[in-house]
C-alpha cells in the first residue's frame, strides 16, 4: 500500500497504542483517521520522560494490558487494511536498541509505519538509526525546542526526512487552555530555516489553538494529551467524545 502525505496544513493525533487495548486503539484510530492528516501512534514505555501525567497515565494502562511491540506493529497492520494514511511511530530510544536498531525499524517499516520519532535520541548519536531508516525506506522526525540555535535547526531539518516537530514550550506533553508565545516565535524562526515541513505540538488542545498555531505558518498541529484524556475518562466507550473532540479540532484548519 503506498502511504503519501496530503497537502498542508496538517492535523496530527496521537494516540498512545494498547491504551486502553490493542483492539480498542485500532478503532480509536479509524476515528481519527476520518479527520487527521497523519496519525502518531505511541509505543508504551515505562519510563516516558517527555510526556506529562496524562500519557504517561496512558503508558501504564497500556503496559497493564500486556502491550508488546509485535502488538503495536499488529495494530498498524490492520490499521493498513483499512486506510493509507501516514502513520508516525512515537517511541524511546531503549526499545529500539532492545530490538535491535536495523530490526525494528524494518519489521517497523513492513508493518506499515510511515515514519519514526526517537523521542530521546540525541542528533550527534543518530548516525546508526538514520542509516537504518534509509535503508528500510523509513521516514524521520526529530524535534526542536524554542531555544534551539539556528545551526542546530539547520541540522534537525536536515535530519528530518518527513517533518520537523516543534515543541512549542519549556516542559512536558499535557492540555493547556493557552498556547504560550514561545510556539509563535518558534515557528517564525523555523519558517526562515526549515525546508521541511514545521508540525507544532505539546500544549495543543481547540480548534482555536490549531487555527492560530496554522495562522502563524505552521505546516501542522500535533494533538495528543487532549484525546488520550478521553480515553481515561471514558475508557472503552470513549468512541463517540473522540469523534465529536477531532472533528471539531478539524475546523481550526481555516484554509482546509
Amino acid at each position: 500500500m503506498t502511504v503519501t502525505y496530503p497537502e498542508t496544513p496538517w492535523l496530527v493525533t496521537f494516540l498512545t497504542a494498547g491504551d486502553p487495548n490493542p483492539k480498542l486503539t485500532l478503532e480509536y484510530m479509524l476515528i481519527l483517521e476520518k479527520y487527521s492528516d497523519i496519525i502518531e501512534l505511541g509505543v508504551p514505555f515505562s519510563d516516558p520522560m517527555a510526556d506529562g501525567p496524562t500519557i504517561q497515565k496512558a503508558n501504564v494502562r497500556s503496559l497493564k494490558a500486556g502491550t508488546k511491540i509485535r502488538d503495536v506493529f499488529n495494530i498498524v497492520k490492520e490499521f493498513r487494511e483499512h486506510s493509507k494514511k501516514p502513520v508516525i511511530l512515537m517511541t524511546y530510544y531503549n526499545p529500539v536498541y532492545a530490538r535491535g536498531i536495523e530490526n525494528f525499524v524494518r519489521e517497523a517499516s513492513e508493518c506499515g509505519i510511515t515514519g519514526m520519532i526517537v523521542v530521546d535520541l540525541p542528533l550527534e548519536e543518530s548516525e546508526e538509526y538514520l542509516k537504518a531508516c534509509e535503508k528500510a525506506g523509513m521516514d524521520t522526525v526529530f524535534l526542536a525546542a524554542p531555544n534551539t540555535p539556528d545551526d542546530r535547526l539547520r541540522m534537525i531539518d536536515e535530519a528530518s526526512s518527513a517533518f520537523v516537530y516543534l515543541v512549542s514550550l519549556f516542559g512536558t506533553t499535557g492540555a493547556r487552555d493557552n498556547i504560550p508565545d514561545t510556539a509563535f516565535k518558534l515557528i517564525g524562526k523555523a519558517k526562515k530555516v526549515c525546508r521541511k515541513p514545521v508540525c507544532v505540538g505539546f500544549g495543543v488542545s481547540k480548534k482555536e489553538h490549531v487555527k492560530s498555531l496554522v495562522d502563524a505558518g505552521a505546516d501542522g498541529v500535533v494533538v495528543g494529551s487532549a484525546i488520550v484524556k478521553l480515553i481515561e475518562e471514558f475508557g472503552n466507550d470513549a468512541h463517540q467524545r473522540i469523534d465529536s473532540f477531532v472533528s471539531e479540532l478539524r475546523k481550526g484548519l481555516s484554509n482546509k
